[in-house]
């Protein structure tokens, strides 16, 4: 499949017998690569930028986000789906990470997963999907049989798409209404793209969710207002974070409407009504 693609995710690494050199070099040299990634992150934003604001729209309008991948950009689109519930106190359902061969791939890799067509489909179908979501495909090669098929049928579907991915002129960028193509070049170890590709995808999915976040409200100023506090870390900010919405000393009074109010947002909006 693609066989007249060419894929600079594959091509030879810039270093030769990396074996023989010091550990002091080889951190040396992933530095170097891993420092070229923000740069053509940075060539994207108007990309990004395109697929944020129609991903936002659809989420304004009730519906939700879906990521789709296969082995390390699978896992990376379930990372960044779980962290959005603890972080913006939104539903699960809001943004939803599907990875070729089901949760357990999140483990272990699961034999010809990616290289079926119809599956992605399926797995979205199993969540109801409609024209009311929107679905991201992540594939670092951008040849990914899952990923690809998966967007075919949303767009036939009637399902607006985007997508992450590596290479440039990728199957996938074609398959997509907002392709986002970040082409870091060889890797440092030849075709392992959960190197310089994955942090790529990384970057790009942090500022995916962050900022639909924070354009749904779920920010106020630069603070995480609505996050859940699962320990004591987080209340102990969440604290902090009242005294200085509210520009008051009182810690105990701040905890007191945390616990009784269960997020900053909440207490900060009944204090200032009077309700503590």
């Amino acid at each position: 499949m693609h066989k007249d693609f060419y894929r600079t995710t594959e091509a030879t690494s810039l270093y030769n017998h990396i074996e023989q050199s010091s550990t002091l070099e080889i951190l040396k040299n992933i530095n170097t690569e891993d420092q070229k990634v923000a740069i053509e992150v940075e060539k994207q934003i108007p990309q990004i930028q395109l697929l944020i604001d129609a991903a936002a729209e659809k989420l304004m309008n009730g519906g939700r986000l879906f990521y789709i991948g296969a082995g390390t950009s699978g896992r990376l689109g379930l990372v960044d789906a779980s962290e959005c519930p603890p972080t913006f106190g939104v539903s699960p359902d809001l943004v939803v990470g599907i990875i070729a061969g089901g949760q357990k791939a999140m483990f272990h890799a699961v034999e010809h997963a990616e290289d079926d067509t119809a599956q992605a489909w399926l797995d979205l179908q199993a969540h109801k999907i409609s024209a009311l979501d929107m679905v991201v495909g992540i594939a670092a090669s951008g040849t990914t049989p899952y990923v690809i098929g998966g967007l075919q049928k949303c767009k036939e579907a009637g399902i607006k798409t985007g997508s992450i991915s590596c290479n440039k002129n990728s199957p996938v960028s074609a398959a997509a209404d907002f392709p986002i193509e970040v082409v870091v070049g060889p890797e440092f170890l030849t075709g392992s793209t959960r190197m310089k590709s994955g942090t790529a995808q990384k970057l790009v999915l942090n500022m995916i969710s962050t900022t639909v976040m924070i354009k749904l409200g779920r920010i106020k100023d630069n603070k995480m207002v609505n996050m859940q506090l699962t320990n004591q870390k987080l209340f102990d900010r969440a604290v902090k974070m009242i005294m200085d919405e509210l520009q008051i000393s009182d810690e105990t009074l701040a905890a007191q409407l945390l616990k009784k109010y269960g997020s900053v947002k909440i207490s900060t909006e009944a204090y200032l009504k009077g309700n503590y």
